[in-house]
């Protein structure tokens, strides 16, 4: 069977930076629905398309295909007491409700005496990514699927867009 619309294709995924450094690597293959459903990088999906069981293609992805560019707005330098006492470098925020930053996950990137830096872009955001994938399998996806716009096992696909 070949990848087409309305397919199930499970991937084994590497991710790199462009010199080939290993970011991730899928432990299990990871599955999505093929045919513009949004769970899978444009680019990839258009290479994958009409590929089967065993092929293998490696892109690369400019930031603007990928997780987007670096945007400085998506940085807050915040005063220290507005957390919880214990705070770590690498802990995750939710942006405040009500706020033009509702919806916006921020990642604390640096803690000084009485402030702390936060930073809502994706942490891939601004690299040009190398994406390896070998197709493991394809098979038609059920009507559940394609009326939900996602394979059964959705969270598992490391290359959908993220906010």
């Amino acid at each position: 069977m070949h990848i087409a619309k309305n397919t199930v294709v499970s991937l084994d995924v590497v991710l790199a930076d462009i010199w080939g450094n290993t970011i991730e690597r899928s432990d299990e293959p990871l599955q999505y629905l093929h045919g513009g459903y949004g769970n899978i990088f444009t680019v990839a999906e258009a290479v994958l398309e009409g590929k089967s069981v065993k092929d293998r293609v490696e892109m690369r992805l400019e930031p603007e295909e990928a997780f987007g560019d670096y945007d400085e707005s998506l940085l807050r330098l915040e005063q220290r007491s507005r957390f919880p006492e214990t705070l770590e470098v690498g802990m995750r925020f939710e942006g405040e409700a009500g706020s033009t930053d509702e919806g916006l996950f921020f990642t604390v990137t640096d803690i000084a005496e009485d402030k702390v830096v936060l930073d809502a872009n994706h942490p891939l955001a601004g690299m040009a990514l190398k994406v390896s994938c070998t197709v493991v399998g394809v098979r038609p996806a059920t009507r559940d699927e394609i009326e939900n716009g996602a394979a059964d096992d959705p969270e598992s696909m490391i290359l959908r867009i993220l906010p």
